[in-house]
């Protein structure tokens, strides 16, 4: 626990700076974040990720991360992200051959996927900053709040099992009690700081992005156990990887955007 805490204090110290700050120095904290998230899901399918369809994989995450405003750059080579993505997909197709299926279909379509799954959250991470920190703040403190809510609900009153094959510890009461704590906390919130949108929509909406904030947590620990791993990495002492610590946000802040909050 004592190293738990200190590292999420020195987290903490170096997060809530960079994120305060936002613009360009935002930007390149979330590139690095999203590199070592997207190595910590390749090692799990033992993709290196300095090999050929690590180096594939970065290099369409960094194109996918691309903030609006810097879109001249592919315009002046003439291509979107889309175009990009599937150039990746084709790069990585032609090494299945290369390799006479030692780098399989399946390890093809996992490179991709995992590409998406951390690119599309922490792209909207950058947009979302880059709407207002007021955001940012609103999606922190939903996760935090749900977690902590499910947390101490759970283990307090929890009596049914949420998804015991995936993860024995979450309970049915804990999930819901995550969901008021985070309602709770956001009334608080938007009380000291309105937010420009309609009370009873925001309501609706945190409820949405607390469950599935939830949602994504069982969706990384599916992966892992999937793959027998404890944690997507040991660079946080006590909290495993990035991609533990990121796991929510990865599903809050697209669905945000979906849901046009912002």
């Amino acid at each position: 626990m004592k190293q738990r805490l200190i590292t999420g204090i020195i987290a903490a110290a170096l997060f809530v700076p960079v994120v305060w700050v936002g613009g360009i120095v935002f930007i390149i904290g979330t590139y690095v974040i999203a590199s070592v998230a997207l190595y910590e899901v390749l090692k799990m399918r033992s993709i290196n990720v300095f090999s050929i369809p690590g180096a594939i994989s970065i290099l369409t995450l960094w194109t996918f991360l691309l903030p609006n405003e810097y879109y001249e750059i592919l315009n002046q080579l003439n291509y979107s992200k889309i175009e990009t993505a599937l150039l990746s997909v084709l790069l990585l197709l032609v090494y299945t051959v290369m390799k006479k299926n030692r780098f399989t279909f399946d390890d093809a379509a996992f490179a991709v996927f995992a590409m998406l799954y951390v690119g599309i959250g922490f792209y909207y991470f950058i947009e979302t900053r880059d709407a207002s920190i007021l955001w940012v703040v609103y999606a922190l403190l939903i996760i935090w709040t749900t977690d902590s809510g499910a947390y101490f609900i759970g283990k307090s009153m929890g009596k049914r099992k949420l998804w015991p094959d995936i993860s024995p510890n979450k309970t049915v009461e804990g999930f819901v009690g995550g969901i008021l704590s985070a309602i709770v906390v956001v009334i608080i919130f938007i009380q000291l700081v309105p937010l420009e949108t309609n009370f009873w929509y925001l309501l609706f909406a945190t409820v949405i992005l607390s469950a599935f904030g939830q949602i994504g947590d069982l969706v990384e620990s599916a992966l892992k156990r999937h793959y027998g791993v404890k944690d997507s990495g040991r660079i946080l002492p006590g909290h495993g990887g990035l991609l533990d610590r990121f796991d929510s946000l990865l599903f809050v802040l697209p669905l945000m955007h979906i849901l046009q909050l912002i």
